[in-house]
């Protein structure tokens, strides 16, 4: 048996009375963005989200402080 979900989906129904209510969600960050989604909660606040992580936006800061081995040729003279 199949039916529509919130968001226009065919799903395949589940046992009634032991999932939790799946609903539209609204996702704050602590960068100012907000989105819509899906969620058993209406409302989450998240940290980092696809706008500003560094991985999606592409400004990905590399900080290379120099190893352990680094240190010791520089100690000792042997670059």
């Amino acid at each position: 048996m199949t039916e529509k979900n919130d968001f226009g989906r065919e799903v395949i129904s589940v046992k009634k009375g032991i999932h939790p209510e799946y609903k539209k969600a609204r996702v704050h960050c602590a960068c100012g963005n907000t989105f819509e989604t899906g969620s058993v909660k209406e409302e989450l606040r998240v940290e980092i989200c696809s706008e500003c992580h560094p991985f999606f936006t592409g400004k990905q800061k590399l900080v290379d402080k120099g190893g352990r081995v680094e240190k010791f040729k520089k100690k000792y003279g042997l670059d």
